[in-house]
């Protein structure tokens, strides 16, 4: 497990979907909104009356080096913790980008850095054995980290490829179904 400070920086692709009432009945969705596994009464929500519904197709947890992909192809360098589109092709870009990583990685056994201790404001590595990627020229070339405030590890080792891996399962879904967004905070 990682040890990780209690402040976060996340990031999520998004499923939208839009109820407008220019929406076509053929494009339109039904909501039924529960609480408790019970329909919720009409006079607290009115399920007629959603516009919009927001599903996270996928959620990263320090994962710097995607996120780092996504301000550089999606936000054209604004790192700035808004919600942008993501085209097909963009998921599609970053999928084959991930599966070449995957493909070119081999974790070796080594000594990885998993957090870090405080004492009197001084941080110190919490080193143990664990697994890092054998050479990591294609991960650094094609899907480098980023270092930032509470953006987690940079180094190249067995959390990396776990991003990679979970990247790999959100995209593969996102990619069946359209409309999906882009956001960060931190």
């Amino acid at each position: 497990m990682r040890a990780t400070p209690p402040q976060r920086y996340t990031s999520e692709l998004a499923i939208i979907v839009e109820n407008w009432e220019h929406t076509p009945p053929k494009d339109r969705h039904t909501i039924t909104v529960t609480r408790g596994g019970k329909p919720v009464p009409e006079t607290d929500i009115d399920s007629e009356k959603i516009t919009y519904l927001i599903e996270d197709a996928g959620y990263w947890r320090k994962a710097n080096a995607i996120h780092r992909w996504f301000v550089v192809n999606v936000q054209r360098d604004n790192d700035d913790c808004k919600q942008y589109c993501v085209s097909e092709e963009q998921i599609q870009a970053l999928l084959d980008i991930v599966n070449k990583v995957l493909g070119a990685s081999e974790l070796v056994e080594g000594e990885i850095v998993n957090g870090h201790s405080f004492k009197d404001g001084n941080g110190t590595p919490i080193r143990q054995p664990g697994k890092l990627i054998k050479g990591p020229t294609v991960a650094k070339e094609l899907l480098p980290t980023s270092d930032g405030f509470f953006f987690g590890s940079t180094n190249y080792d067995q959390f990396y490829i776990e991003d990679l891996q979970l990247t790999k399962e959100i995209l593969e879904k996102a990619l069946q179904k359209p409309g999906d967004y882009y956001s960060s905070s931190w």
